[in-house]
C-alpha cells in the first residue's frame, strides 16, 4: 500500500469561540495522505498532548504563536512510531516528538521530529515531565525566579501538568517551605501526599489571601503564577522583599474574562520584586541538561508524575476543554494508539 491510498483523521478548527469554548468549535474530518517528498517521514501518533496556551490560538489575534486556522487541522505536541520514511537522519521504526498532534498520522519534515529514548522513560512522559512540561517548570525555577536553599516558594495550578512536577524540582533545588494552590480537597491532599507539598491551599474555599498567609506566615520568596488575576495579586502583597515572581501563564483570563483582580505593581516595585515572563520555547536549549536529570529522578521515583488520560482522537476536544476547567490531575495526554 502506498502513501497516497492512505487516510488520515484530524481534529480541525470549525469556528472561532466566543468566550468559553465548546465542542461545536471543532470538527473530526478525515483526508488522504499525499505520498511522501525527500527529507519526510510518516508518523503514526500514539500520544497527543492538550495544553491551556492552545485556548489563545483559537482566537484571531497577533500573538507569540500564529492563532489556529479555520477549516485546518490543529497542532501541538505529539509523540509516535516513525512508519514511512524519505529521510537518512529518522528511520522507520523510531519513536519522535513533534508538533503535528491532534490527528493520527502525521507527514512531517524529519528536522522537525525529535528522536527520544524510550529506554529512559515511557513514550508519554516525553510530553510530560520529559518534555515542554517539566522544561517549563524546571526553567521557571532555575533561571526565571531562581529558587535558593532555604527559599518559601509558592506555586498555583499546583496539581496541574507544569505545578505538580515544579513542587518537586523545588524541593529539589532546596526550597524549605512549597505551598501549592489547587481546587477541591482531593487535589489538595494529592499535593501533600504524592507530590511533597508542605502545605495547600483549595482556592475555591475562599479567602485566598488569608489561606496563603496561614500557609506561609513569613511570606513568599518565589511565585509560579500559571493562573493569574487574584492568585498574581495575592502572591505581590505576601512577597518577601527582592521576591522573584515568574508568569508561566494566566489561565484565570483564557476566556476572554476581565480580571476582577489586578497586582499592586506599586508595591511590587517598593519590595523590589522581580515579575518576569517566560516562554518554554526560549529553553529549549535546556533540554538536555533537563531530560539527563529529570530521567534519573523518574528511575529513582524522586519526581512523582500523575497523568489524566482520554481515549482516542474524537476525545481530544474533551480532553482540551477538561485542561481548561481543571479536570485534570497532572498532565492531560489523549492516547491515539
Amino acid at each position: 500500500m502506498t502513501t497516497q491510498l492512505r487516510t488520515a483523521r484530524e481534529i480541525q478548527l470549525a469556528s472561532r469561540p466566543e468566550g468559553v469554548p465548546t465542542g461545536a468549535n471543532f470538527d473530526l474530518v478525515e483526508r488522504p495522505v499525499a505520498e511522501l517528498e525527500d527529507g519526510q517521514i510518516l508518523i503514526r501518533n500514539t500520544w497527543m498532548s492538550v495544553d491551556p496556551y492552545m485556548r489563545g490560538r483559537m482566537d484571531d489575534r497577533e500573538s507569540y504563536i500564529p492563532p489556529f486556522e479555520i477549516g485546518a487541522a490543529l497542532e501541538g505536541s505529539a509523540i509516535g512510531e516513525v512508519i514511512e520514511s524519505r529521510s537518512a537522519a529518522i528511520p522507520v521504526g523510531a519513536t519522535v516528538t513533534h508538533f503535528a498532534g491532534w490527528r493520527d498520522l502525521a507527514a512531517i519534515d524529519a528536522a522537525t521530529a525529535t528522536a527520544v529514548d524510550t529506554t529512559l522513560a515511557a513514550p508519554r512522559h516525553y510530553l510530560g515531565a520529559l518534555g515542554t512540561t517539566g522544561l517549563t517548570a524546571y526553567a521557571a525555577l532555575t533561571d526565571v525566579a531562581q529558587v535558593r536553599p532555604g527559599d518559601t516558594v509558592f506555586i498555583s495550578a499546583a496539581a496541574g501538568a507544569v505545578g505538580s512536577v515544579a513542587g518537586q524540582i523545588a524541593k529539589a533545588l532546596g526550597a524549605a517551605r512549597v505551598v501549592g494552590s489547587a481546587g477541591g480537597p482531593v487535589k489538595t491532599a494529592l499535593l501533600r501526599e504524592e507530590f511533597g507539598y508542605d502545605a495547600a491551599i483549595d482556592y475555591r474555599a475562599g479567602d485566598l489571601a488569608g489561606q496563603v498567609a496561614a500557609a506561609a506566615p513569613e511570606g513568599i520568596d518565589v511565585y509560579l503564577d500559571s493562573v493569574g488575576g487574584e492568585h498574581l495579586k495575592v502572591a505581590v502583597e505576601a512577597m518577601r522583599p527582592g521576591g522573584r515572581i515568574a508568569l508561566v501563564g494566566a489561565i484565570s483570563g483564557y476566556n476572554g474574562n476581565k480580571p476582577a483582580h489586578t497586582p499592586d505593581l506599586f508595591l511590587a516595585a517598593t519590595k523590589e520584586i522581580t515579575l518576569r515572563g517566560m516562554l518554554v520555547n526560549s529553553y529549549f536549549p535546556l533540554f538536555g541538561e533537563y531530560i539527563g536529570k529529570a530521567a534519573g529522578w523518574l528511575a529513582e521515583g524522586t519526581l512523582r508524575t500523575r497523568e489524566t488520560v482520554y481515549e482516542g482522537l474524537d476525545q481530544a476536544p474533551a480532553a482540551f476543554l477538561g485542561v481548561l476547567s481543571g479536570a485534570n490531575t497532572g498532565k492531560m495526554l489523549v492516547r491515539l494508539g
